[in-house]
This record gives C-alpha cells, structure tokens and sequence, in this order.
C-alpha cells in the first residue's frame, strides 16, 4: 500500500522535473532561457508541496527538502553551469526517501514504496520536460530535435517500470481481479489499464513523428505530449489513488 497525499506528489513532480533539466541541459543545446523556464515551473511545484505538507501532514526531513529544492531552483536561476540543476533534485530525493519510509508499514512495504516514489519521480519528471521542451522549439527552430528524442526514448524505458512497480504485491493486480475494491466496481482498475496502454502507444506515435523531417513534426509530438502526460499522470496517480 502507498499514501497519497499532495506534498509528496508534488516534490516529486518539482525533483522529476529539475532532474530531467540536467538531463537536458548537460550537452549545452538548450539555451538558458529553458532552465529560466523549468526551474521557475518546479520552484512553483515543491513551494507549494512544502505547503501543503505543513498544512497538512507535516513531515520535517521532506517538507523541509521541498523548502531547500525551491530556494535552490530559485538561487540557480542565472547559473549556466547544468552540474548545479544535480543539487535541487539531490535534496529532493532524501525528502521523498523519508516520505516513503513515513508512509510505510514495514520493511517490504517500505521498499514498494521507495520504488514507486522513486520510479513516479522520474515517470513524472520525464513527461512533464517533454512536453515543455516540445514547446521551447518555438522560441529556439534551431535546437537539435535529438535533445527531445532523448526524453521520449527515456520514457518509453520508463514506462514498463512504472507499470511493473504498480503490479508489486498489494498492487493493482489485486484491484483488477477485485480483492480490492476501488469503488466503482472495479472500473478503476481498467481505467488505468488503459491509461498505461494509451501512454506507451502516445510514446511510440510520438517518436515516429520526430523522425519527420518538417517542423510541423515537432509540433505534432508536443501535442502528442499533452495526451501523454494526462495519460500518465493517470497511469500513476489513479493506481496510488486505489492503493492507498
């Protein structure tokens, strides 16, 4: 079982997004105004888990991250350095490291936890850069169309890992056969199925599109990339919602 709870979903989202800047940004590709972009996007994101968190369910050691990452995101904001955008997502993973053992009841559920939070933080991260960097394309035509290439191949490893870590016991196996009720008469259970399914075929769709030679490419795989992110923010929170 795993807990769901705002502040933790949203450190995620914030450490899965600055990470994933690094990735981007280590080969010096991207210019600086996308890091401005990102780091500004995810400093929102944990701001707002830190205060959700102290609202709600104080937990010190990753409320207290979330504080760090977005005053972190925030002094990094001019620095051109990608070894820098490491710090932020370093401190954010020890905080979801004491989210998961906080939320858990034993030592094997400690470590489905960890791996969900940790498979969730980089399934989140990924998709949300994608999707952002398909945008970027319009402030920087010349940016090379590997760089986003990077992220949906990242994904389309990613996903069967999000999958099998849903399916670890008490997961969503035991939702889809009904020994846990989700209550909708197991419509839940089905539901993600097909987020999953739906978000693996968005991934394959969006990486025939970037082999098109046509700008216009470009732009279809980030449309493509909002669908994908609502599929797999289904994918992965609908599955944390039942189970928790």
């Amino acid at each position: 079982m795993i807990r769901l709870d705002a502040a933790t979903v949203l450190l995620q989202w914030a450490t899965g997004g600055l990470l994933f800047l690094w990735f981007t940004t280590r080969k010096h590709e991207v210019s600086a105004g996308y890091g401005w972009l990102i780091r500004l996007s995810f400093l929102v994101l944990a701001a707002g888990g830190a205060a959700a968190g102290i609202a709600t369910d104080f937990v010190v050691v990753r409320d207290v991250a979330a504080i760090a990452v977005a005053v972190i995101a925030f002094a990094t904001l001019r620095r051109k350095d990608a070894r820098w955008d490491l710090l932020a997502p370093l401190i954010g993973c020890v905080g979801l490291f004491v989210a998961a053992l906080d939320a858990a009841h034993g030592a094997s559920d400690s470590i489905v936890n960890l791996l969900r939070i940790f498979v969730g933080m980089i399934f989140l991260g990924a998709i949300s850069d994608a999707m952002l960097l398909g945008h970027w394309y319009l402030v920087q035509p010349g940016m090379p169309r590997s760089v986003l290439r990077e992220l949906v191949v990242s994904l389309r490893w990613i996903l069967p890992i999000e999958i099998v870590v849903m399916f670890l016991p008490t997961g969503m196996w035991s939702v889809i056969n009904g020994s846990i009720d989700d209550g909708w008469n197991g419509t839940l259970g089905w539901f993600w199925i097909a987020c999953a399914i739906t978000t693996g075929v968005l991934i394959e769709v969006t990486l025939a599109a970037l082999k098109e030679r046509s700008y216009s490419a470009v732009m279809a795989a980030t449309g493509l990339m909002y669908l994908a992110i609502l599929t797999a923010f289904g994918t992965d929170l609908v599955a944390r919602a039942v189970l928790a």
